[in-house]
């Protein structure tokens, strides 16, 4: 008798104001929001097998808290920093604490924007960054991540 894969289990990582997504500065971020990029992620997660838990924190500390807990029990993580992708050696650490792949998603182009922008904490040790594409970038962060979750090497 054939058993069943377990699901691959995925932890998505809502930085500060993210929460705010539709609402604020929709021209830049669009007009989905946090609960929308929820919904499509869990819609997609049960298309490859995925088990998502999902959190979103305007705090460092919890988000820290939320990696250190997690470790040993998530496969890998997706995570939208915000604007401690610019300033959290803190959240860096934490990630690479967990021993996980990590991808490390934007909905807006930090490359185009203000110069503080462009240095990203977190980058130069994710497994992959993704930005520019809106809401659908957690999309595409997610699909890549599961691949080399699934099929490590290829």
């Amino acid at each position: 008798m054939a058993q069943e894969s377990r699901p691959v289990k995925v932890n998505v990582i809502h930085g500060p104001n993210l929460g705010t997504l539709g609402k604020r500065e929709p021209e830049l971020y669009g007009s989905m929001t946090l609960e929308g990029v929820n919904r499509r992620l869990q819609e997609l997660a049960e298309e490859l097998n995925v088990a998502l838990d999902i959190v979103q924190s305007n705090h460092e500390g919890a988000l820290v808290d939320h990696l250190e807990a997690a470790t040993g029990e998530a496969d890998g993580f997706l995570v939208n920093p915000g604007g401690l992708t610019h300033t959290s050696v803190v959240l860096r650490d934490a990630l690479l604490a967990t021993g996980r792949p990590f991808v490390e998603v934007h909905v807006s182009n930090p490359q185009g924007r203000e110069g503080f922008r462009h240095r990203s904490f977190l980058s130069d040790v994710a497994a992959g960054v993704v930005f520019g594409f809106g809401w659908q970038g957690y999309l595409v962060g997610l699909w890549g991540l599961v691949g080399r979750l699934q099929l490590p090497g290829e």
